[in-house]
This record gives C-alpha cells, sequence and structure tokens, in this order.
C-alpha cells in the first residue's frame, strides 16, 4: 500500500479518535484498577520517539497486554486513554535502562514511531491513540516536580492531572500550537527547509503560536519572520495533532503580497517559490532535480495537495 493510500488527501498521520475517551473514568480509581486486569485491556509502551512492539514471526503489533508490556519493562504508572470496542487502553513509559535489556529479543521491536507510521506496519486507525499515548507519557516524564513549589508530584485522575502534595498545586497536560501555512502568490506556492530535512526536501512554512496572539497574526508573523514575504487573507484548512512532543499544527493558506524573498538563515535554509506543475512533480517524487514535498503523513503534504487539487 503506497502513502497515498495510507493517508490520503485531507487525512494525515493521528487524525480521527476512533477512542472513546471516556473521561468520566478518570476520577474513579478503583475502576481503572479493576480495568487494568482485565483479558482484553491493552497499552501503547512509549520510549521517546519510538514504540516497544510485540513482534509476532514478520508482524509488529503496537497493542500490548498489560502482563506482557510489564515483563518488557515499563514502567507500573498507566495513562489510561479509553476504550476501544469497549476495552480498555493505556499509555505506558519505560526506562532507558529496560529498553536496553530487549536488545537482541526476537519477540520485541523498539522502533521509531514516525518511520514504522510511514510505512504503514501500524493500521493508520490506531496513530491517533497512539499520539495520546505518546505526548502523555512525554508530559509526565518532563513535569514530575511541581513548578510552583518544587515538590515532587503525583499522578491523579488516570494521569490526565499531577498534584502537588505540598502546595496543593493541579498541573495539566498542555499542548502547544503551531500554525502550518501554504502561503500563493498567483500560480506559484511557497516551500521552505531546514537543514535537518532529507535531501532535497522542502515543506510548508510552520511556527508556534505566541502568547496573546491569534492564528490568523501568528501565519502573517512567521511567514515573514522566516522568508520576508508578506501575506493576507489567512484561511483555517484543518488541524493534525503532532506528538513531538505535544502540538497541535494548525494548517492555513494565505495570499503573498510580495514575491522577493529574504530568508532567516537562522531558521531555515532555504526558502522559494514553486510553480504548480513543480509542487505536483514534488508530492508526486518525480521531480527532475530530485526534489521532494512533504510525506502524506505530514499535514503539510496536504496543505499543497489541496492547493493543487482546488487551485486555492
Amino acid at each position: 500500500m503506497s502513502p497515498f493510500d495510507l493517508f490520503p488527501l485531507g487525512q494525515p498521520a493521528f487524525v480521527g479518535h476512533p477512542i472513546d475517551r471516556a473521561a468520566h473514568l478518570r476520577f474513579h480509581d478503583e475502576k481503572l484498577i479493576a480495568l487494568e486486569g482485565k483479558p482484553g485491556t491493552r497499552a501503547y509502551v512509549v520510549h521517546r520517539d519510538s514504540l516497544v512492539l510485540g513482534r509476532d514471526g514478520d508482524q509488529l503489533r503496537a497493542l500490548l497486554s498489560i502482563d506482557e508490556a510489564l515483563k518488557f519493562g515499563a514502567n507500573p504508572g498507566t495513562i489510561f486513554l479509553g476504550l476501544r470496542d469497549g476495552e480498555a487502553v493505556f499509555g505506558m513509559g519505560i526506562s532507558p535502562g529496560a529498553v536496553e535489556k530487549l536488545a537482541g529479543r526476537e519477540d520485541v521491536s523498539v522502533t521509531e514511531l514516525r518511520g514504522i507510521a510511514m510505512q504503514g506496519a501500524i493500521p493508520p486507525d490506531q496513530l491517533a491513540t497512539i499520539a495520546m499515548a505518546k505526548s502523555m507519557v512525554s508530559w509526565h516524564q518532563r513535569h514530575g516536580f511541581c513548578a510552583n513549589c518544587g515538590t515532587k508530584t503525583a499522578m491523579r485522575e488516570g494521569g490526565w492531572k499531577r498534584e502537588c502534595p505540598s502546595c496543593k498545586a493541579e498541573h495539566f497536560p498542555r499542548t502547544d500550537p503551531v500554525v502550518i501555512s501554504l502561503v500563493a502568490f498567483g500560480e506559484k506556492c511557497l516551500l521552505g527547509r531546514q537543514k535537518q530535512f532529507p535531501p532535497g526536501m522542502y515543506s510548508c512554512l510552520a511556527g508556534f503560536v505566541e502568547a496573546a496572539e491569534t492564528i490568523e497574526d501568528a501565519v502573517r508573523r512567521e511567514v515573514f519572520e522566516e522568508s520576508g514575504i508578506r501575506c493576507t487573507d489567512v484561511a483555517y484548512y484543518m488541524t493534525q495533532p503532532w506528538p513531538y512532543p505535544s502540538s497541535l499544527m494548525i494548517g492555513c493558506s494565505a495570499r503573498a503580497l510580495n514575491e522577493d524573498i529574504v530568508i532567516d538563515r537562522t531558521e531555515l535554509e532555504d526558502v522559494r517559490w514553486f510553480s504548480r506543475d513543480e509542487a505536483r512533480l514534488m508530492l508526486q517524487r518525480q521531480h527532475q532535480d530530485g526534489l521532494a514535498g512533504p510525506h502524506p503523513f505530514a499535514i503539510a503534504h496536504h496543505l499543497v495537495g489541496r492547493w493543487l487539487k482546488n487551485g486555492e
């Protein structure tokens, strides 16, 4: 199955939630403990940007039983993600030391999430829940101490809150908003590349929304700061959860008011205008100069694809 089949236009990775978050259960520890012990309960085990996968011959399996996860060395603290087909799903972390002990085993694999998702090794309908697990595990690992008084905090409400036993402050998971924009000028679109991108790859310009800033203002500011292009007519398209570590990509389109590019070299290696024909070849990986657009896994691909399809 090709990446275009895995992530058709308008459906990048991590979107859609076939899981019932069942938030009412987060407040009942005894019910969550009972759910952990049920035979149908499963967990995603997260290590940094990777997943701990069960291996059955040539088949990889992201959903593990709680017992299986614990035998692999996952941390006992579980994060309640919700119910899938009536069965509970949890998120679990694992220490680097435990991961090292898994090396060489034939029944388990620790594999980088982005790569296996792009290859279709994990069913796309599981990716949104995996993104939830990854974001939540990362948040707990980064926020173990109270930001108010420095005391070690405790997990509460199925992992959706941390509470300080000293000053009683409550801490909740956060999501960082990021704008990502397809900027067009007539029949051309603006794409840039960072140094860490694969060779020849270009994508839409993006940046974090700052305090007291609207989405529209963030698009205009980020595009101008990175490329010197002024833009207007900012319009929302769709969002994509992005668990690196926990962002929400807000996909937008905008119309440029000038053509002259001034690149911020501290942010980007290159920024260029591309014609519709070039952009189409880049998405198809058929550009004569070996240039490529973003993978269908990412919302940027869908922003460019929508512009090509609709002429917007």
